[in-house]
């Protein structure tokens, strides 16, 4: 395992995260909503899973994440509502038992295909 490029992947996510918080907090949530909902993430994984499984492989995990981000839309829309509603914990505790289910059932529809 090369313990450097392990590291590399593990700073660029947090340097995402960083920016969203540092832009929600500093400038204004809406662009930390846009750099958080921007596929910034996603190409850095389809590119690494690139380098070292291929073509195929990024194929799969790009429409294995199209399908996937149906329940996580459910999901900021569960946040959304129960935060006006409950405090922080149970909210996120509904909203992540509710992706749960979310996936688990677009899994089904999935494998039933």
């Amino acid at each position: 395992m090369d313990y450097l490029y392990t590291s590399l992947k593990f700073v660029l996510g947090g340097a995402m995260v960083v920016g969203v918080t540092t832009l929600a907090e500093q400038v204004d949530p809406r662009y930390g909503g846009i750099l958080a909902a921007a596929p910034m993430i996603t190409t850095l994984a389809f590119l690494f899973t690139w380098s070292e499984a291929g073509r195929q492989t990024t194929q799969q995990l790009v429409i294995a994440t199209f399908w996937f981000v149906i329940p996580t839309m459910v999901f900021l829309l569960a946040l959304y509502v129960l935060m006006s509603r409950f405090s922080l914990l149970l909210t996120l505790g509904g909203a992540y038992g509710i992706w749960i289910v979310a996936t688990l059932l677009m899994n089904r529809i999935l494998t039933s295909m």
